[in-house]
């Protein structure tokens, strides 16, 4: 178990961390020099991704260089605390190559348990309105100074409904047929593009529930803890990703049984 001084130091690492990432890809909104693709043509990665990682990772070695790290861009490195950074430099990268002022930095710390990793801090920083959503595990979700708390029960047809759509092309075929199964129930529906922002908006009331699939620790780990401390139910199962008031993740569940 994660001491109070230690969580209270990865949540300052965290958002250190968040905000130096967050300065480096403002820097080069609009110039994010070259692009390369990974898992597809529609999986880019920018010289601005790789930027903001290295920055971060280098913070977190000077302040935290006994714990591991996990990062999309791949500056992974086993550590001997038992707790593990997750991160993801640049949640929203269609977005940021084209314009859009909807992404991210996502900075998640997981302790090691018997059965898994399990996140116990999370940051996720919007650079462009400077928002940093933050939470510690079992002392709540905040906005800057900010609380956040949802309530406990929405109908469905209240629901704001966000989602993304998976990098495999053919796949996104099945996540369009969920999706359109729901649409007709909720409210409306939305797709924003980056995940770990996505859960953070649920905690702020921005939206009331988030289905996706093909999803990375690095899109969820941080914005897990920040909704659920801010009362929403978050579930994990594979690579799908459900978050959705309490009392409507049980009907929920079997509605997106399709995906993950």
């Amino acid at each position: 178990m994660v001491s109070d001084v230690e969580l209270d130091d990865c949540r300052r690492v965290a958002e250190e961390a968040a905000r130096v990432g967050g300065r480096e890809l403002l820097r080069r909104f609009g110039d994010h020099g070259r692009v390369d693709y990974k898992s597809a043509p529609t999986d880019p990665v920018s010289e601005a991704d790789r930027a903001s990682e290295a920055r971060i990772v280098q913070l977190l070695h000077e302040r935290r260089p006994d714990d591991g790290i996990l990062a999309e861009e791949g500056s992974d490195r086993v550590g001997r605390s038992g707790l593990r950074w997750v991160l993801d430099p640049l949640d929203g990268t269609v977005n940021y190559l084209t314009g859009i002022p909807f992404f991210c930095v996502s900075v998640g710390c997981e302790e090691q348990t018997p059965s898994g990793w399990r996140p116990v801090v999370g940051v996720v920083h919007d650079p462009v309105h400077d928002e940093l959503f933050h939470a510690v595990r079992g002392r709540g979700a905040y906005l800057g100074e900010k609380s956040l708390v949802r309530p406990a029960d929405l109908g469905l047809d209240q629901v704001i409904l966000a989602t993304g759509y998976a990098y495999d092309v053919a796949h996104r075929k099945v996540q369009a047929a969920v999706v359109t199964d729901l649409a007709g129930d909720v409210r409306g529906v939305r797709m924003l593009g980056s995940t770990a922002l996505a859960l953070a908006w649920i905690a702020a009331g921005r939206c009331d529930a988030y289905v996706e699939d093909r999803a990375f620790p690095w899109d969820w780990a941080a914005g897990l803890v920040i909704a659920t401390e801010a009362g929403a139910a978050v579930e994990v199962s594979g690579s799908r990703v459900l978050a959705a008031p309490p009392n409507l993740i049980d009907d929920l569940r079997p509605r997106v049984a399709a995906l993950g």
